[in-house]
């Protein structure tokens, strides 16, 4: 793990979490899909940063969320379009699930479980209190007894390992050794 990039991500990406989701909550319509907004631009963020790390990082991290949001606007846009003319065509519910899309998801699903199960204890439970329950870092940090400061630094582990299980092992550390390394030996990044 680049523990430098780790150190400049949450001093300089993390400490405006509070404003970015307050951002995201005020421009998408979707509250419900603000934590994953926010979790995408966390990820193109730390990637962009393993190349080089932005002059302005507060400035980057809102650009990067202003671009997401177009994005996504512009697919949904683009998608709703396509779909509604196919569906003419083909004469089908909008509401059926396909049984090959249903498999997709269960897979997917499962994938995410897996890569969860295999985080180090402490890790894994901040993760699971921060992004699944929706706590601040602060009432983590309170309820697990630890300083906020390692609530970030197991927060951004997890997520880091969270994502190369799922998308592929980064240039320096493949995802199933840096994690089964510290499952298998019982490491734990320490309060």
């Amino acid at each position: 793990m680049d523990e430098p990039l780790n150190a400049w991500f949450v001093r300089e990406v993390l400490a405006h979490e509070g404003a970015l989701v307050r951002y995201l909550a005020r421009t998408w319509p979707n509250r419900d899909e603000v934590p994953d907004l926010r979790q995408e631009i966390y990820v193109r963020v730390y990637e962009a940063a393993r190349k080089v790390r932005p002059t302005y990082p507060k400035s980057f991290l809102f650009t990067t969320a202003r671009h997401l949001i177009s994005d996504r606007a512009r697919h949904a846009r683009v998608v709703s379009i396509e779909a509604a003319g196919d569906l003419d065509v083909l004469n089908v519910l909008v509401d059926e699930v396909s049984p090959e899309r249903r498999l997709d998801g269960r897979q997917e699903l499962k994938r995410v479980a897996h890569a969860f199960r295999l985080l180090p204890p402490r890790c894994r439970e901040v993760v699971w209190l921060r992004r699944v329950d929706e706590m601040s870092q602060k009432e983590v940090a309170k309820r697990l007894g630890i300083s906020v400061k390692t609530v970030e630094c197991h927060l951004v582990k997890g997520m880091r390992l969270v994502a190369d299980a799922l998308f592929g092992p980064d240039e320096q550390a493949g995802p199933r050794s840096v994690i089964a390394n510290e499952s298998e030996h019982g490491q734990e990044q320490s309060d």
